[in-house]
């Protein structure tokens, strides 16, 4: 199973849930059965690490990204990958123009994997405070949650 989460710029939102769902995939002892990555609709950040915020907020829970780099969503990502997964709305309608006829992955809003919160996005942290930045993990924790429940291999 290959997941690729998927924000703006790949700087905030979708390396953040890259780290912390790996996280999830490594307690579980699933590293071999589930890949992990990122991307961003943009090209603006590629190569830059992800925001020096979103690592502090991430690194005061145990979740370390300074070794991710910006990446610009590919097209052949629509094959590589089996879930492509948006943190809002805005980004799941380019994913859905953008995804060629055919496609191997499955499009899906990332909280859809955590339907017991009140929200549906991931809300974008980048002009926000450092509660931004906490808010953001406290949704992408439960989603993570729910995500490795679905895709945990039923032999596992």
């Amino acid at each position: 199973m290959k997941v690729l989460f998927v924000c703006t710029g790949n700087i905030c939102r979708s390396p953040t849930a890259e780290g912390v769902f790996r996280r999830a995939v490594e307690a579980a002892g699933l590293s071999h059965a589930i890949e992990v990555d990122s991307a961003g609709l943009t090209g603006w950040h590629e190569g830059e690490p992800p925001d020096k915020r979103a690592q502090e907020a991430a690194r005061e829970r145990g979740v370390e990204l300074g070794d991710q780099r910006a990446r610009t969503l590919r097209m052949r990502d629509f094959d590589d990958f089996d879930l492509i997964l948006a943190m809002d709305d805005g980004h799941m309608r380019e994913l859905q123009r953008a995804a060629p006829g055919g496609a191997r992955a499955e499009l899906r809003r990332f909280l859809d994997f955590a339907p017991e919160l009140d929200d549906s996005e991931v809300p974008d942290p980048y002009q926000g405070d450092t509660e931004a930045f906490e808010e953001v993990l406290d949704l992408i924790e439960a989603g993570s949650h729910g995500l490795l429940e679905a895709v945990r291999p039923k032999s596992a």
